[in-house]
C-alpha cells in the first residue's frame, strides 16, 4: 500500500462530527470497494448503465424510476433544471435562456440553509429562482400556497437537521399544496435513512446522498416519477455534464444501497450503549459535564453532549483539531459552551484517544 497520511503530509482524522462532506463523509465497506474495483476494471455503455442501475434501484425502493448522480447537491441542481426544462433539448443546451419564464422554486424560508453551500446556490445553478415562503421561525401550508404564481416551477422541501424544525409544515403538507396546484414537489433528504417515506408521502422527486446514511462512495440518488427522472437524465447533455459520476462509483453506490437495505445502520440503542462508558469517563474530567442527547431533528441518532466550564468551547474545539490526529466534533452549539461528539464513525480506540486529548486540553491553564 503506497497511499498513506505521511505520503501527502496529511493529518490523521478522528471523525466525531458525523457524516460530514468536509471529512470525506463515510467509510465504505470491503464489499463496496470490491464492486468499485469491478467497475473500474471494466467498460460499460454508460447511458445503459444509468438506465439499468436506475431501474434496479427503483424496483427495490418501490418508485417509478431512479437516477444515480454525483452528489445530493447535484441532485438538487439537476432536478430543478429538469423541471424547468421539461425534457427540452434546447433547454439542456441553453439552461438559462430567457425563453423560459417559469423558474420560481418555492422554499420555506427556514429551509434556505447553508449545509456547506447555500441551498439557493444549487437552485440557481439549475436555473431556478428561490422564492421564500413563511418566515425564519416557521412556515405553514397556507404561507407556501400564497407564494405560488404562474411562474412557479416546483416546490422544494429540505428535510435536514440544519433547517428550522418548529412551526414548519410537513412533507405531507407540502405534497398536498403541490397536488392542489399540479406542481412537482422536490424533497432533499440527503442524510435521511428512510428511503421509502417521502416518495410514499407524495414527493415527486426525492434526493439522497450516497455517502451519508447509505455509506457509499461519493454519489447521490434521485428517485421518483418516471417522467421527471427521464428529464434528469437529459441533463447529462446540459449542466449535468459538469457533475459526472464515474462507473466505479455508480456500481459502488448501488452495492452500498443494497447493503444498507439488508443490514441497516447502527441503531440508537447501540449508540447509547457505546456512549455510556465514554460519558462516564468524560464526567471524570474536571471542567466537563457530559450527557447523551438525541439528534435535534428527531432521528434515531444519539451523541455525547459536553458542556465546557471555565474554558471557551470554541478554544477547546480548535485545540482538538490542532494536533495529530485532528479530532473533529459537532460545533453547532459552541456559542452556548457545548460540544457534541457523534460516534457513528468512531471506534473504541478512537474514543479513548478523544478522552486522553480532552484531559490534556482541560489541564492547560
Amino acid at each position: 500500500m503506497t497511499t498513506s497520511y505521511d505520503k501527502f503530509g496529511l493529518k490523521e482524522v478522528i471523525n466525531a462530527s458525523g457524516k460530514m462532506t468536509i471529512l470525506g463523509v463515510s467509510k465504505v465497506s470491503e464489499n463496496v470497494l470490491a464492486t468499485q474495483r469491478f467497475g473500474g476494471e471494466h467498460f460499460f455503455e454508460m447511458s445503459e448503465l444509468f438506465i439499468q442501475t436506475g431501474a434496479y434501484l427503483a424496483k427495490l425502493l418501490e418508485v417509478e424510476d431512479a437516477q444515480i448522480v454525483s452528489s445530493a447537491s447535484a441532485g438538487i441542481a439537476q432536478s430543478v433544471a429538469a423541471i424547468i426544462g421539461e425534457g427540452s433539448m434546447y433547454h439542456a443546451y441553453h439552461p438559462y435562456t430567457d425563453r423560459i419564464k417559469k423558474r420560481e422554486i418555492i422554499l420555506p424560508k427556514g429551509h434556505n440553509v447553508d449545509y456547506g453551500t447555500p441551498v439557493e446556490v444549487m437552485v440557481n445553478l439549475g436555473g431556478g429562482q428561490v422564492v421564500e415562503a413563511g418566515y425564519a421561525n416557521g412556515c405553514s401550508p397556507e404561507q407556501m400556497e400564497m407564494m405560488i404564481t404562474e411562474n412557479t416551477a416546483a416546490l422544494l422541501y429540505i428535510k435536514s437537521h440544519h433547517t428550522v424544525q418548529k412551526s414548519m409544515l410537513t412533507v405531507a403538507d407540502a405534497a398536498a399544496v403541490a397536488k392542489k396546484y399540479q406542481l412537482p414537489l422536490i424533497v432533499d433528504a440527503a442524510a435521511e435513512e428512510d428511503l421509502y417515506q417521502y416518495s410514499k408521502t407524495g414527493a415527486d422527486l426525492v434526493i439522497y446522498s450516497g455517502a451519508k446514511a447509505i455509506e457509499g462512495p461519493s454519489s447521490g440518488l434521485v428517485i421518483g416519477k418516471g417522467k421527471y427522472i427521464e428529464w434528469i437524465r437529459l441533463q447529462g447533455k446540459g449542466i449535468g455534464r459538469a457533475m459526472k459520476i464515474g462507473k466505479d462509483n455508480i456500481l459502488g453506490f448501488t452495492q452500498a444501497l443494497v447493503d444498507h437495505l439488508h443490514y441497516g445502520s447502527e441503531s440508537g440503542d447501540s449508540m447509547k450503549q457505546r456512549l455510556a462508558p465514554f460519558i462516564e469517563e468524560l464526567n471524570k474530567i474536571e471542567g466537563i459535564e457530559a450527557k447523551v442527547v438525541q439528534d435535534g431533528a428527531g432521528r434515531d441518532i444519539y451523541r455525547a453532549s459536553v458542556k465546557v466550564q471555565k474554558k471557551s468551547a470554541t478554544d477547546v474545539i480548535a485545540s482538538l483539531k490542532a494536533e495529530n490526529p485532528a479530532i473533529y466534533t459537532r460545533e453547532y452549539q459552541a456559542n452556548n459552551g457545548i460540544i457534541e461528539f457523534d460516534i457513528r464513525s468512531v471506534d473504541q480506540h478512537e474514543l479513548h484517544r478523544i478522552i486522553v486529548r480532552l484531559k490534556e486540553i482541560m489541564q492547560i491553564n
